[in-house]
């Protein structure tokens, strides 16, 4: 692992470090959770523009990964804010998708190829 290798849980820390130190404090909740929307929308306008059939206006880029750190960061913050263990939530999350569709998308003939 690299010295920009981050679990998880080195991401909200960071986060929080940041927010601290340049941020003064935390956006409220209802406050980053629009700001989290807004970042999803731009994430999206890109992905039609890169993926979809829309096309890039003058002066706009592609900078998919720049717009997911963005959703990334935001995300990051809420979970601070609101007490949530987000490496925790993950391995959830993964079990239950695991338990769930362990055979679901196997069996799914619009996914053959």
């Amino acid at each position: 692992m690299s010295a920009n290798d981050l679990t998880i849980r080195d991401m909200q820390r960071t986060v929080d470090q940041w927010v601290k130190e340049y941020g003064v404090r935390y956006f409220s909740e209802l406050t980053n959770m629009a700001c989290l929307t807004e970042e999803v929308g731009e994430l999206a306008r890109v992905m039609a523009r890169q993926y979809g059939d829309q096309s890039f206006k003058a002066g706009e880029r592609a900078n998919l990964g720049e717009e997911m750190a963005d959703v990334l960061f935001v995300l990051v913050c809420l979970a601070n804010q609101t007490g949530v263990n987000l490496t925790e939530e993950f391995h959830k999350t993964m079990e239950k998708k695991t338990n769930r569709d362990s055979l679901r998308h196997i069996a799914n003939p619009k996914l053959k190829a």
